[in-house]
């Protein structure tokens, strides 16, 4: 299929249903998105949401896209999340530290590695304990083991050798044209500005996710990156779905060069008559 929906999780896809797009293009979904819609292809950057969404089982019924997603034989396994450490210190510091996020391991012959290993932790618990509370319980391993069926990938794997390091919104229209072959590519959701001084994300305030009160992020590496997809592909179209009003629907300046070439506003009441 030529068209690829390229769904992100700001507050302007409230409302919209997304199972109108099923079968009209590939439906590359953001994050935790699967929570309450399952894509065609899921894409995570992030440790904690990769290693939630992974372990959810997600990735045995769809591609799944991660960041340094490197399975690792199991042999190796102690050596990486212990680092050295004997039976007693293991024990001692998963008493004082519950930040491991794991899978059960069942038959499983691979598994993949996020964030610090236990002897890390050790080097904080043996310094000053209430100086460095705050960070411990800031530190996360997360390791899943790797389930039958598996359709996972790491993002590297993608023919070039190398991860452009992007947001997921952009690095999912990447792995759209780069992988199943998209021309036309839906921005939905992709809001980049928020409509209040605060984060905007439907899924803030959850796990793996900021506080809904923290402060608005800053746009510029989205933009950034949306700017470089659509330079690096003129003769793909690419059509940023708004509302009707707001912030959200104001154009970007920064892509103004594009406009009318191969950049494209339309509204929800468009998007449904370009998907009958």
């Amino acid at each position: 299929m030529d068209k690829a929906f390229c769904i992100g999780n700001g507050t302007s896809r409230l409302g919209f249903d997304l199972n109108k797009l099923r079968g009209k293009g590939t439906i590359m979904g953001c994050n935790a998105i699967y929570r309450d819609f399952k894509p065609d292809v899921l894409v995570c950057v992030d440790n904690g949401i990769m290693h939630e969404a992974y372990q959810s089982g997600i990735a045995s019924e769809i591609d799944f896209y991660g960041r340094n997603w490197t399975k690792v034989p199991a042999i190796h396994y102690e050596m990486m999340l212990y680092a050295g450490l004997n039976l007693n210190e293991v024990n001692n510091v998963k008493k004082q530290w519950d930040g491991l996020y794991e899978n059960d391991r069942g038959n499983a012959s691979e598994f993949v590695m996020h964030g610090s290993n236990l002897s890390g932790i050790v080097s904080i618990i043996r310094q000053d304990k209430t100086k460095n509370k705050e960070k411990i319980n800031k530190s996360f391993s997360y390791v899943s083991w790797i389930y039958e069926n598996d359709r996972s990938h790491n993002i590297s794997d993608l023919g070039d050798g190398k991860d452009l390091g992007w947001a997921c919104g952009p690095m999912s229209g990447h792995i759209a044209i780069k992988k199943y072959g998209a021309k036309e590519i839906y921005l939905i959701g992709q809001d980049l500005v928020s409509e209040t001084n605060h984060v905007n994300n439907i899924f803030a305030g959850t796990k793996n996710y900021v506080p809904k009160e923290q402060g608005a992020t800053p746009h510029v590496n989205w933009v950034d990156q949306w700017y470089t997809l659509m330079d690096w592909n003129p003769d793909v179209k690419f059509y940023k779905v708004n509302p009707d009003q707001g912030k959200i629907a104001e154009p970007i300046k920064e892509w103004q060069k594009y406009e009318g070439k191969n950049l494209f506003y339309i509204g929800y009441p468009r998007l449904d008559k370009r998907v009958e």
